[in-house]
């Protein structure tokens, strides 16, 4: 049998790291930065700790532009290193330092915030530029270095005159990555993956008026003030975002204008906010805002930002925050979160999960807390957050479960219940003969209106539901609670509601109606309407559509991409019952009536009339309603 080693030729590793280690060739100024963060860091921890005997100091990273040398700089004030170091974590692909000093110092560095994982970060630099150079000073009293590579195997190492302590990178861009000598480019880049590193990052400078106040006299008043310019440096980062901060040091006003540094062409306020910090089993921080939301689920996807020990990653944080929650924006900040070699992806991992059902039961908290301490304000807001949380309920069983201590169901009235208090309110008046409680709900206001009158007109309270994922809600509140059975108010509900008033004797004869719907029967088409006669107050409409409830229901979750699908009735018909009014005087004409055209005639007008309330009637059906209705009318 033979062992050996496989020899990895680095000829062939350059070529790979620079067409597919990394998808995105801009993620080199991220890398860049992250490994002069984790240089000044060390050098932060060991100035702590007492090993490092030097002054740690106020440091920046500086990322300068030489347009005309077609050159990139990079400078840190951090750890350095000597040329041991360089030949150990520079020449040895893939070799990280990080890890390394996070292992040797694991008792004491545990919270320094150090990022790199990979030790492939640097090589990142060869994607845009022909060649590299590192000089660079330890904090240790040793001499500078210099190392140079042109993306090659070959390198070249020699003491360097660098006097101060940190590491200089510069990059020489190739011609076909020009772009990255543009500081508009440089500035949008900082800006996307930097915006928040937690050591100060310069980029350039700015011009800042500052008071120079001269000629003082004793009068406060008389004194002259001027102003200078004068040329400071550009810190393009917040090194102490909000989401870093204990929720007790932050005010309402802190959070709203981080909100706004998150998003600055943002205007809206949010409507509130959820502060999340474990540090077991994981670590995580973050910041989830509610904004204000229409009906429309698409809208509002990839608007969370995760970050790594404030590095960004990505704006997909799919599989981490819980996809009901993807609509809302914020931050999500976790070393713990296993990513690919890239930063660019999650890897399949255990941790995951838990933090995705973490940040569940926090916003369940949240919700349940402000809906506690101020109902009032909670209940403005429930048509602005309504489409996340009932997705919430449809989509994660565990904040389902919490949901009912929040979860709102208004009125047309605009009176808001929860479920049990909807229970309790409707259990007396609206049950059905088989004693469950009938919720009678409309979809849309304006539309179902007239429906809503008669309902109310018998005493009977009607929701407001409708927003588009409503039915596929009922169906699974239904499936838990027994008990209760929800109808939309244009449903076929008339007759199963126990409540009858006294007026509700047919006044036709059982020859009469069964003549009557004879009659209606061979006029009304069979293949869209189902007759049924109903006695009802004289004074209600005299016919009135209506749709099978369950029809409607598996029909509309069908139409919505929900379970409904499975069910094949996106291309069924259209059916519908046509309920009319014994006791309205029109039914006893249209029986009365011998004149079988004058008969039709009635028929047909009325079921148009029922139909143009219902929306309908439309097309050329309609362009006939009218044409009729101006003839009657002369």
């Amino acid at each position: 049998m033979t062992t050996g080693k496989i020899n990895v030729s680095v000829e062939n590793i350059f070529p790979l790291i620079k067409k597919f280690l990394y998808s995105d060739h801009e993620i080199f100024l991220r890398e860049l930065i992250s490994n002069g963060t984790d240089a000044t860091l060390k050098l932060k921890h060991l100035t702590n700790i007492g090993e490092a005997k030097v002054e740690y100091g106020n440091p920046i990273i500086e990322v300068k532009v030489d347009k005309e040398g077609k050159k990139l700089h990079f400078i840190d004030q951090g750890i350095g290193m000597t040329s041991e170091e360089v030949e150990k974590y520079i020449n040895q692909l893939a070799f990280s330092g990080a890890e390394e000093f996070l292992e040797k110092y694991k008792d004491t560095a545990k919270d320094s915030g150090i990022i790199g994982h990979f030790g492939l970060g640097f090589y990142s630099a060869f994607m845009v530029a022909s060649k590299v150079e590192i000089i660079t000073k330890s904090y240790k009293d040793e001499p500078a270095a210099h190392w140079t590579c042109d993306g090659s195997p070959e390198f070249t190492l020699e003491p360097a005159d660098k006097t101060t302590r940190g590491t200089e990178i510069i990059l020489h861009i190739a011609e076909d990555s020009l772009e990255f000598l543009e500081e508009s480019k440089i500035t949008q880049l900082l800006n996307k993956y930097n915006k928040f590193m937690p050591i100060p990052i310069k980029f350039g400078t700015k011009t800042e008026k500052i008071e120079q106040k001269k000629g003082e006299s004793v009068d406060a008043e008389d004194k002259e003030e001027t102003y200078k310019s004068v040329e400071v440096d550009n810190i393009i980062n917040n090194p102490n975002p909000a989401w870093t901060k204990q929720p007790t040091d932050l005010t309402d006003e802190d959070y709203k204008s981080f909100y706004h540094e998150l998003y600055p062409s943002q205007f809206e306020e949010p409507l509130f906010h959820i502060h999340l910090n474990v540090d077991y089993p994981f670590n995580l921080t973050g910041i989830l805002y509610f904004p204000k939301l229409s009906g429309d689920l698409q809208i509002q996807k990839d608007k969370i930002q995760l970050y790594q020990n404030q590095v960004y990653v990505t704006d997909n944080v799919e599989g981490i925050v819980p996809e009901f929650l993807m609509m809302l924006r914020g931050v999500v900040d976790s070393p713990d979160i296993p990513l690919n070699v890239s930063r660019s992806g999650l890897q399949a991992d255990g941790a995951v999960k838990k933090i995705s059902n973490y940040i569940t039961r926090k916003v369940a908290d949240k919700l349940k807390s402000l809906f506690t301490e101020n109902r009032e304000d909670f209940e403005s807001k429930w048509n602005d957050i309504k489409i996340v949380l009932e997705y919430g309920m449809l989509s994660e069983d565990k904040f389902y479960e919490k949901a009912g201590a929040f979860v709102l169901y208004p009125t047309v009235a605009n009176k808001y219940y929860t479920l049990e208090e909807l229970k309790e309110n409707l259990k007396d008046k609206q049950t059905d003969k088989d004693g469950k409680l009938v919720v009678l709900y409309a979809g849309n206001k304006e539309a179902q209106h007239s429906y809503i009158e008669i309902a109310q007109e018998k005493g009977y309270e009607v929701l407001l539901l409708d927003s588009p994922i409503i039915s596929h809600l009922i169906q699974k509140i239904e499936g838990d609670n027994k008990d209760i059975t929800f109808v939309r108010v244009d449903s076929d509900h008339i007759d199963n509601l126990v409540k009858k008033e006294e007026n509700t004797i047919s006044k036709l004869s059982e020859e009469e109606q069964t003549n009557l719907k004879t009659v209606l029967e061979a006029i009304v088409p069979k293949q869209n309407y189902q007759v049924q006669l109903e006695a009802m107050d004289s004074q209600a409409a005299p016919f009135i559509i209506t749709q099978p409830e369950f029809m409607r229901r598996m029909k509309e979750m069908s139409q919505s991409g929900g379970g409904g699908g499975m069910f094949g009735m996106g291309n069924m018909p259209e059916m519908y019952n046509l309920v009319v009014n014994t006791n309205s005087p029109l039914a006893t004409t249209i029986l009365n009536n011998t004149d079988k055209a004058g008969q039709e005639h009635l028929v047909k007008q009325a079921l148009d009339l029922a139909k143009l309330s219902q929306n309908l009637l439309k097309g050329e059906a309609l362009t006939a309603f009218v044409k009729r209705s101006f003839e009657m009318i002369k």
